[in-house]
């Protein structure tokens, strides 16, 4: 089975929880159990949450970019900003890293996704912008002898 999904939407906190029904409904015609539904929607929730607050500092006029697309048992997700991009990718990879110390958040956002995930690959350059792209195979969805 393949299948996509493309949409972009304001860089508003409020839209981080739509983006994250969109992909879990998107998802749900692999099957996913109730835990890996959880655990897509939680990786969605910190990349979008990252686009926001870091590639835009919270400029609602800018746009976040998703895309998901299926092939087999897999999901793959793309959460895409035009933004500020990320210094070192290594370094904001690392637990506990946070460019923003002064907001309190625990930077923990990339170890989140890669926890939930089976493959996060970052790609960003300063002034134009972050792709992260997340895959996770179903494996619920494997049929059953």
């Amino acid at each position: 089975m393949k299948n996509f999904v493309q949409m972009q939407f304001a860089a508003k906190s409020e839209n981080e929880s739509f983006a994250r029904v969109v992909v879990a409904s998107f998802a749900s015609q692999l099957n996913p159990t109730i835990d890996e539904i959880a655990d897509i929607k939680t990786a969605v929730s910190e990349a979008v949450t990252n686009s926001i607050i870091h590639g835009y500092d919270e400029d609602e006029e800018k746009k976040v970019y998703l895309s998901c697309k299926i092939e087999n048992n897999t999901i793959e997700i793309c959460i895409e900003d035009k933004g500020n991009g990320i210094e070192d990718v290594e370094m904001a990879r690392q637990p506990l890293y946070t460019s923003k110390p002064e907001l309190e958040r625990s930077g923990m956002g990339f170890t989140v996704m890669e926890t939930f995930m089976d493959e996060v690959l970052v790609s960003s350059k300063q002034g134009e912008g972050t792709k992260v792209v997340m895959r996770k195979t179903i494996k619920s969805n494997k049929k059953q002898d």
